[in-house]
């Protein structure tokens, strides 16, 4: 009897050990997509340093990947977690898939400093890439600094022409920016952990068990940023 009370004991501390653990990791998702939200809010409210908004309503996906982490020494590494969406059929934004953003560069460099990344993709091919998997920017989909504010009437070719604008925030500081080389990766746990057993095709097309507020207000304030 004592020990089928100890087995019972166990095994009911394993089961709350497991389910506190998954809700701590939830938690954790859902912060990232706050802080996505603030990272887009905030940069779109000055005018002199915001994403043209004739850039975002001819955009098929826009990913936001809040505090970008870059450190090293004279080899740097750059890593962070974020959000991405598709633009359905009907022209309305998806469910976000969480991603996650892995890098490398090679010249003189020493300290860590912590950046926010978005991503507009403007072409299908860039999206269907970004669904199939991992790829790299500039390599699976061409890529160049995006001009910002009143800078967008003297976008380069270059920019014109690239199927991904990038951006990033610093101290402070929005601007175009090159990210050639950063991989992009579909973050499967992180999806698995808030909206349950679903594919990342399954996610943009809606097709899922859950969807947290958090998600619902991502994917609304990428509706009124679009829809101006």
């Amino acid at each position: 009897m004592l020990v089928d009370r100890l087995r019972i004991v166990g095994l009911l501390s394993l089961i709350f050990l497991v389910s506190h653990s998954t809700a701590f990791a939830q938690t954790k998702e859902l912060k990232r997509a706050e802080n996505a939200i603030s990272v887009l809010t905030e940069i779109q409210s000055s005018p002199d340093s915001n994403i043209p908004y004739k850039l975002l309503d001819r955009s098929y996906a826009i990913a936001v990947i809040p505090e970008v982490v870059k450190a090293g020494f004279v080899i740097g590494a750059r890593r962070g977690k974020g959000l991405v969406s598709v633009r359905s059929a009907d022209g309305t934004w998806s469910h976000p898939s969480y991603i996650t953003m892995t890098g490398g560069s090679v010249g003189f460099q020493a300290g860590v400093q912590s950046s926010d990344i978005i991503l507009v993709f403007r072409t299908q091919r860039g999206v269907d890439n970004l669904i199939n998997g991992k790829f790299t920017i500039g390599a699976d989909a061409s890529a160049a600094a995006g001009p910002v504010g009143r800078q967008a009437s003297a976008a380069t070719d270059a920019s014109l022409k690239a199927e991904i604008l990038s951006y990033s925030r610093s101290r402070g500081l929005f601007a175009g920016v090159s990210l050639d080389g950063s991989a992009l990766i579909i973050d499967d746990r992180a999806n698995e952990r808030v909206y349950g057993d679903a594919t990342t095709r399954m996610i943009f097309e809606g097709r899922v068990e859950r969807v947290p507020d958090e998600i619902v207000r991502f994917r609304d304030q990428l509706e009124e940023q679009t829809a101006r």
